[in-house]
């Protein structure tokens, strides 16, 4: 089974709802590539990683032709089926990077569920079937009424999940979060998430003006320091995203932050592989766990899908149907979402069928 071709397809995804505002600003859409890893048995694994945009993490989407190409002739001859295999082979040629293996190795795991006929989450600890919670994020910018209405708008279609961007103004931050907080129904959970934005001045800040609300903290600052030194002063859930992106960070997280849950975001750790070790070593740490991505459509949504309904129910938080938040797909098979909740596709590997033509031409074709 050996990988005798490595394409890359790169697609623009614009936002259905518009821009997409964090603290930073806004941006329209995202840039997203898809490998496909084919082998001499016939089988095609394809793997998916997106962005935002520089600001948001430490990845250029420039960086990905550059790097895929680079490991392409590693990848020849390599069995697509043996996803261990494969990263090793990825962590030799290239330190670090974790961004440009990420496609690469979802498509080793969706060959590998092919090759076993099998879906992907039966290869990762998950069970055919169960689902996990969906949440959709109210953005920055805007009014307050604004911000409400968005609420209410969500609810309506059924999320029982919020996730409310701060990491700007801790007053004007704290009075949007509250007027969200008291138009939705108690039982409707909310997610204060500043996507490192916050100093530690500004976060005890906006801590102070919300001590008497009910949300989770998610990633208040940008270091696990800083957000150690912020727990004391923290009486809510705390969750950190954006500062794990290895095991030893999340063991770090757990021990100097008391992080009660983490968010782990395939393009950022470097894919499945990666994110198996760091969702099992969460769970056995009784932490809450969260598995997504930075983006994607289709590919990428099944992926994380399928890794989050490994996590056992207690400790299941919640994930994205990125596939639904964008104008452009690569794919068709996501079963619908049911009472606010996704279950992963239950055929092999990651169960969904690729439109070849919706990825249109490779911008990089390497055959053995």
């Amino acid at each position: 089974m050996a990988i005798t071709r490595v394409r890359l397809h790169r697609q623009l995804h614009p936002f259905r709802r518009g821009g997409y505002a964090m603290h930073y600003g806004s941006v329209a859409g995202e840039e997203s590539f898809v490998v496909a890893l084919e082998d001499d048995s016939g089988i095609t694994g394809y793997g998916e990683v997106a962005m935002l945009d520089g600001r948001y993490s430490e990845a250029f989407p420039a960086g990905v032709p550059a790097g895929v190409g680079f490991l392409a002739p590693t990848l020849l001859g390599l069995d697509a089926t043996d996803p261990a295999a494969v990263a090793g082979a990825m962590d030799h040629e290239l330190l670090g990077q974790a961004y440009i293996k990420t496609a690469v190795d979802i498509a080793a795991w969706d060959a590998a569920g092919k090759a076993r006929n099998v879906p992907l989450c039966a290869l990762t600890g998950g069970t055919p079937g169960e689902a996990v919670a969906l949440y959709d994020v109210v953005t920055a910018g805007g009014s307050d009424d604004e911000a409400v209405a968005l609420a209410l708008d969500l609810l309506a279609r059924g999320f029982r999940r919020l996730q409310v961007k701060v990491g700007g103004d801790p007053a004007a931050d704290a009075a949007r979060l509250r007027r969200v907080r008291s138009a939705v129904p108690g039982d409707v959970v909310l997610f204060a998430d500043a996507n490192t934005g916050f100093g530690l001045d500004d976060a005890r800040a906006f801590l102070a003006a919300t001590a008497d609300l009910d949300f989770t903290f998610e990633q208040p600052c940008a270091t696990i320091d800083e957000c150690a030194a912020l727990r004391d002063a923290c009486p809510h859930p705390l969750v950190l995203d954006e500062s794990i992106t290895t095991l030893e960070d999340l063991r770090r997280a757990h021990r100097d932050a008391g992080a009660d849950g983490v968010t782990i975001k395939l393009g950022r750790v470097g894919g499945i592989t990666p994110a198996v070790a760091i969702r099992d070593e969460a769970v056995a740490l009784g932490m809450t766990v969260t598995v997504e991505a930075i983006g994607g459509a289709s590919i990428g949504t099944a992926a994380f899908t399928h890794l989050a309904v490994g996590v056992p129910a207690p400790l299941r938080c919640h994930t994205v149907d990125f596939h639904r938040w964008w104008t452009a797909d690569n794919g068709t098979g996501m079963p619908a979402a049911v009472d606010g909740a996704q279950s992963p596709p239950t055929g092999p590997g990651l169960g969904i069928a690729v439109d070849e033509a919706a990825l249109g031409a490779p911008i990089l074709d390497v055959v053995a």
